[in-house]
């Protein structure tokens, strides 16, 4: 078959391949993390609040947490499209960040909602 030559072939490979690494830009990164964080955050205060109101104790109220956390995950999945690295860098930015950040603040909010609605 007549054609391109190898060598050209091969160049142009490469040249592909060099543009299938994905780039990200370093401020909309920093932004899609503050959008996980403050998310996080958030869905954590109305979880300790809801567990609180719910008078959930010990092991409940965590498994809340967990559940609440797998929710928020995929709703910041679903407003990425499913298109997760087309935003992010690896998929544990967008289920591990923010978690322990978000506990404390789950705790922090169960405890005070349970002592208002429960004990006083």
């Amino acid at each position: 078959m007549a054609g391109h030559s190898d060598s050209n072939s091969s160049e142009k490979k490469s040249s592909e391949a060099m543009n299938d690494v994905p780039t990200f830009s370093a401020e909309n990164l920093q932004n899609n993390m503050k959008v996980i964080y403050y998310s996080r955050t958030f869905m954590s205060i109305i979880g300790g609040v809801l567990a609180g109101i719910l008078g959930f104790t010990g092991f409940m109220g965590f498994v809340l947490y967990f559940l609440v956390m797998a929710i928020t995950s995929i709703g910041l999945i679903a407003k990425a499209k499913f298109s997760v690295h087309a935003y992010f860098d690896s998929w544990n930015r967008i289920i591990l960040d923010g978690f322990m950040g978000g506990l404390m603040s789950f705790v922090l909010f169960w405890t005070f909602a349970y002592d208002i609605v429960h004990i006083f």
